[in-house]
């Protein structure tokens, strides 16, 4: 009887570093893209937003470009540490401020293809922002941890990377959010079960 090997994971292609030329930025975008837009329209549901919010980290990036350092962490997870304070900036702003940038920003031009594919990517992951409202009662710090794991993919190491923390720090604040999720939900949940198991 043959034995039976498993089927390797299929292996990506590297991310390129992000630079500032335009041709290789531009291969940086196309790689992120993805990536970047699911990061946000896991926050929001506002399609004007959310392409907005897209076009500014990827702004944020190209600007920083030259300060990315391949030892302190992956592109990716310096992307999303870029992604998570374009976010917190936007969110954080003054009711004032909100007002004034979603009457000027919050609503350019987007072609009907373009609006028709976030709707579709909003609609997608409307599960993911349901399940935000079991976590609210997180501290910032463990919900940063559990987003960057659970929701958006990062292994722990790579989500210390995007939060500036240590891995250990990273994988403490972890095991107290499932504890703290486990402790204060149903167990017969099955959306937050999935997220708890996709954080372990």
């Amino acid at each position: 009887m043959p034995t039976e090997h498993p089927i390797p994971p299929p292996v990506s292609p590297p991310v390129s570093p992000p630079v500032r030329d335009t041709s290789g930025f531009a291969e940086f975008y196309r790689q992120n893209f993805d990536a970047v837009l699911g990061f946000v329209t896991r926050r929001t549901d506002n399609v004007h937003l959310a392409a907005d919010l897209t076009a500014d980290i990827f702004l944020t990036a190209l600007e920083r470009a030259d300060g990315y350092d391949a030892r302190r962490g992956t592109p990716l997870a310096w992307l999303y540490g870029i992604a998570r304070n374009v976010l917190a900036a936007h969110f954080r702003g003054s009711a004032r401020e909100r007002q004034a940038v979603s009457r000027i920003a919050g609503h350019r031009l987007l072609d009907e293809q373009d609006a028709a594919a976030i709707e579709s990517r909003i609609d997608a992951d409307r599960a993911a922002r349901q399940l935000a409202g079991h976590h609210a009662a997180l501290s910032e710090p463990l919900r940063a941890v559990l987003d960057l794991v659970a929701v958006d993919g990062l292994t722990t190491r790579e989500a210390a990377q995007a939060l500036g923390i240590g891995t250990a720090t990273a994988r403490m604040r972890l095991h107290r959010a499932r504890k703290a999720l486990r402790n204060a939900t149903p167990p017969s949940n099955p959306p937050l079960n999935a997220l708890l198991e996709a954080a372990s």
